[in-house]
This record gives C-alpha cells, sequence and structure tokens, in this order.
C-alpha cells in the first residue's frame, strides 16, 4: 500500500525514518525516495500552507533492503511560504537532497492553463503487467499498485518541433483516502515512473544507461491519484550522455495539476536490466 511506502517515523526533532521494501530494482526507486522526503518535510510545516515546488537531487544509489533517515532542515517561516530543505541519509552518506516550499493556503491571483493535449482513453490501452518483454513485465509489476497505460507513438498526436513525446495514462488501483497530503506526496512518488523513457521514443533500440540526475516539480491544484491522470511528456533535448524531459499532468476532465521537469542519465553502451530509472551509480 502506498501509505505504507510513504509513511515515515519520528525519531527526534526534524528527524525521521522511512521503511524498507522488498524490491526487485538493484537501487531505491527514486520516487520513495523522494515521496519519503516531502512527507518529511510536511510534518514540520503548519497546515495553513500547502506543498507547491519541490526540487530534488538523486547524489547516490540508495538500497532497497534499508531505511533511509530523512534530515529536515527549517530554511524559512515566512508569511505566505515556507521552505525546508530535506537530506535523505544511509550509512551517514546523502542519498537525495530536496528542497520544498509551500505557499499559504487559498490565495488569490490570476488564472489560466494551457488544453490538454489529445490521448486515446486510458480504458482502449493495455495494462502494462501483460504487454512487453519479460524485462517490462517485472518492472511494472513492481508498481503493481499503480495502473500505467502508455500510448504508443502510432497514437500519440505529433507536434511540429517536438524532437520526442510519450503520453502515460496512470492512477493508483484502489480508493485512497480523502487527504490531499497523502495524493500530493502519491503523486510525487509516480511522477518519477516512465518520464526519463520519453527520450528514449526518439532512439529506439538504442542501448543506454538510464537514471534520474535531479527532478523539478510544481503542484498547481487538488487532484486524486486514485482517478486517471495523463502524463503528457517530452524531451526538447538530449546530449552529452544526459537528456532533458518534462510532463505536464492532466486530470481526466482536462485540468492541469501539475508540472515536472527531470534531467537523466542517457549514457551509450549500457543496456539497463531490471532497474528502476533513478538513483544508480553513475
Amino acid at each position: 500500500m502506498i501509505q505504507e511506502v510513504l509513511a515515515v517515523e519520528r525519531i527526534d526533532d526534524d528527524i525521521y525514518r522511512g521503511g524498507a521494501f522488498p524490491s526487485q530494482l538493484r537501487r531505491t526507486f527514486g520516487g520513495q525516495v523522494a515521496g519519503q522526503s516531502l512527507v518529511a518535510a510536511t510534518r514540520t510545516v503548519d497546515a495553513n500552507y500547502a506543498v507547491h515546488s519541490l526540487h530534488g537531487y538523486f547524489l547516490r544509489p540508495g538500497r532497497p533492503s534499508e531505511p533511509a533517515v530523512f534530515l529536515v532542515d527549517r530554511v524559512r517561516d515566512g508569511r505566505s511560504f515556507v521552505t525546508r530543505r530535506v537530506s535523505a541519509v544511509q550509512d551517514g552518506e546523502v542519498i537525495f537532497s530536496m528542497s520544498a516550499s509551500f505557499h499559504i493556503v487559498d490565495d488569490k491571483g490570476i488564472e489560466h492553463q494551457d488544453v490538454m493535449p489529445p490521448a486515446p482513453d486510458p480504458e482502449s490501452l493495455p495494462d502494462r503487467r501483460a504487454v512487453g518483454s519479460e524485462n517490462e513485465r517485472k518492472l511494472f509489476a513492481e508498481w503493481d499498485n499503480f495502473d500505467i497505460r502508455i500510448v504508443d507513438q502510432e497514437h500519440t498526436a505529433r507536434f511540429p518541433g517536438l524532437a520526442a513525446r510519450q503520453q502515460v495514462w496512470f492512477r493508483y488501483r484502489e480508493s485512497l483516502p480523502d487527504d490531499h497530503l497523502l495524493h500530493v506526496c502519491t503523486l510525487a512518488y509516480m511522477s518519477d515512473m516512465t518520464l526519463l523513457g520519453s527520450s528514449k521514443v526518439a532512439h529506439p533500440g538504442v542501448a543506454t544507461q538510464n537514471a534520474s540526475l535531479d527532478h523539478a516539480m510544481w503542484f498547481l491544484r487538488k487532484f486524486r491519484t486514485d482517478d486517471w491522470l495523463l502524463y503528457d511528456q517530452t524531451s526538447p533535448f538530449a546530449g552529452g550522455g544526459r537528456a532533458l524531459t518534462q510532463g505536464r499532468i492532466f486530470t481526466r476532465d482536462g485540468q492541469m495539476v501539475a508540472a515536472v521537469t527531470q534531467e537523466g542519465l542517457t549514457r551509450l553502451g549500457v543496456n539497463d536490466t531490471l532497474v528502476s530509472s533513478p538513483t544508480r551509480e553513475q
């Protein structure tokens, strides 16, 4: 259950510990350490403030068999904004560093958003646990509680000037409580799934070593992660062994709820097998 994955235990003032969970992955899934870091940060923030952005760096490979300790630094407590810095530590070394910003709830301002791009209905797409190679099926089985449907390139709308584009529908399979913080942290967990893969659609069959290097995310309005969300992904650049990827996340009725930017390692010559896109040796 995602509630168990995201749960952190307070062990002292501004110090928390996450759980360790069985995994087929050689390195801790980056979404897990990012989600747990965000939970730890929110534990130190008044309920009148909601997280609106996070910026994280994957610094060292995490070990799925061991818990991480999260050290929270209270950088700033302002009237409208609150800032926290979190260091995720294993064996005395920082494996992930994140800054998170919180904004006072119900502030007012101008409003607009992009139109949601066209995409096939999620029900018309195959469940990723049942398609693809044996390695892909095993990888998606790692996220068995998430329903992930990738739009094939034949049915992905092409826009002039875009180098690479991928669309993914996803949702948590079970009903979740009406706790917006849980849905925010679940989306932080989910946002690392498949995003770096958008850089590979322009290079089918090319063997690369993949790893997330950094991850930035903005939360725009309320949503539910147990309802279908469209992750519209692009990769505007790849070169020098790295790829830049971007994603916009929409509800099924077209509301834009989050935006993500990530740079990842896409080094030639190493074909990853049964590894997550996040933290690993670089």
